[in-house]
């Protein structure tokens, strides 16, 4: 008889979820973690702290208020590092208090420490102190999760060339700082620094950000952030970053050098598989540490899963859970009707970005005709009261059965308001849905209503025409 049911190494969102999904079926559950990584890099060092953080720039620098105020408010005057940090460090502690409270509550072992295979039911957990427990189980769940990345031409000292997690224990806001990577990441913390007030300078190899965006929302996104001070220089790679005592210097294949105080390398992630022994239980990942499994997150040995960053896309704290809560039923015995395929994107730039379904180009190459309703927040009462005049919602319509092929928000509130087309879409629902409901007034779901009767107008035109 083996000491446990379920065993995951990693408590994450998706190894969270797992052990408490598993446990809530009765099962004899153990997860496997670090005593300062309780909740994983999504709770210590990733989403929470820097979403955090997004929340102190815009309090802290009247950001959003200064259309009404003007253009030279600001909250603070001085923000220090401390200022940002205080709000993180509550937020981080009280989370983490969650976590263990959820996992004491639903009787799921925490083993404290490093877990590696030894065998393919067998994981070895090695504490701070090098001691070593052994326990087996009956089926294990993979939930190690990813770290940033580190070419090795870069010659990170976690001060003046940091990656994502150097920002979290960074001594003052830097007054420069170039940023190599326009992902998610490397956007997110750029309008953050920008924000602050930071010179912030973006290189991508690639000729545009956030492709898998859509393009007016993203070039809505740059407008802003160059309105920050924010310089772009698409199509560059970086063939250097030379440290010197007053800061560092970035030099580009093309040639250009770029002074700065800070910079921060956002090279893509890295799977936490490296000290797992994955061998041991007959197990290999790819070169990014990557672990393939299938549409029940099993790997390529039945009884162990894989959930989390560490299988790859989309590398979501919110699909993670859900993956986590899935593999939990799938090695549970538990009915599962899978993932569902309609799941909304957050970006939390400043602005936020958020969307579900389909862009225009996806649309487009696949020769699927659309109407485009949009809604803008300075026509909405809302957007007014709380100083957005910028934001925007764009409903992507079928014209053949008036169904939400897409939904587009960028602004305030974003990866909030992108639930109520989530939901429509889910349902099957269609646009007259939107046209006949009642929203609260004055919010900012009503542009949900305005942004519907924008495409049923459109539809209205071209249905004249050809009648």
């Amino acid at each position: 008889m083996t000491d446990f049911d379920v065993l995951v190494l990693g408590s994450g969102p998706g190894g969270q979820k797992a052990a408490i999904a598993a446990a809530k079926l009765e099962r004899r559950v153990a997860i496997v973690e670090r005593r300062d990584m309780i909740g994983g890099v999504c709770i210590n060092t990733g989403t929470i702290p820097s979403k955090t953080l997004r929340e102190a720039v815009l309090y802290l620098t009247g950001l959003t208020q200064r259309d009404m105020y003007g253009q030279s408010y600001r909250l603070k005057e001085d923000i220090t590092v401390t200022d940002l940090t205080v709000r993180t460090r509550h937020v981080v502690g009280r989370e983490v208090d969650v976590i263990r409270n959820q996992l004491a509550r639903n009787r799921v072992t925490v083993l404290t420490g490093s877990g590696h295979f030894v065998d393919p039911h067998t994981v070895a957990v090695v504490d701070e102190r090098g001691n070593e427990m052994k326990v087996t189980a009956d089926k294990i769940i993979v939930a190690t999760g990813t770290r940033p990345a580190r070419p090795a031409s870069v010659q990170f000292d976690d001060q003046t060339i940091i990656d994502s997690d150097g920002i979290l224990q960074m001594d003052r806001v830097p007054d420069s700082m170039v940023v190599v990577g326009a992902g998610v990441i490397g956007i997110e913390y750029a309008s953050m620094f920008a924000a602050l007030g930071t010179k912030v300078t973006v290189v991508e190899r690639r000729e545009r950000m956030l492709d898998f965006c859509d393009l007016e929302v993203v070039e809505a996104l740059k407008y802003h952030l160059r309105d920050l001070a924010v310089t772009f220089r698409f199509g560059e790679t970086v063939a250097a970053v030379e440290k010197h005592p007053r800061g560092a210097l970035t030099i580009l294949e093309s040639g250009k050098k770029i002074p700065a105080s800070t910079v921060m390398y956002s090279a893509g992630r890295q799977g936490m598989t490296e000290n797992l022994v994955l061998s041991a239980a007959g197990l290999a990942a790819d070169d990014r540490g990557r672990i393939t499994v299938d549409e029940f997150y099993r790997t390529s040995v039945p009884h162990i899963y894989a959930v989390g960053d560490v299988i790859g896309f989309p590398s979501l704290a919110a699909t993670s859970m859900e993956q986590g809560r899935l593999a939990a039923y799938h090695a549970c015995d538990e009915p599962v009707s899978g993932m569902n395929q309609l799941q909304p994107i957050g970006i939390y730039t400043i602005p936020e970005i958020s969307f579900i379904g389909k862009t225009e180009d996806e649309l487009t190459d696949s020769l699927i005709p659309f109407e485009v309703g949009v809604s803008r927040y300075r026509e909405l009462a809302r957007g007014q009261i709380i100083g957005d005049t910028y934001g925007m919602l764009k409903l992507l319509v079928s014209p053949e059965d008036r169904s939400l092929l897409g939904v587009h928000v960028f602004g305030t509130g974003a990866t909030e308001l992108i639930h109520i087309g989530q939901a429509v879409m889910g349902c099957g629902g269609t646009i007259d849905y939107l046209v006949d409901a009642v929203f609260n007034y004055p919010t900012l779901a009503e542009s949900y209503k305005v942004a519907a009767l924008d495409a049923v107008n459109k539809l209205r035109r071209v249905a004249r025409i050809t009648d």
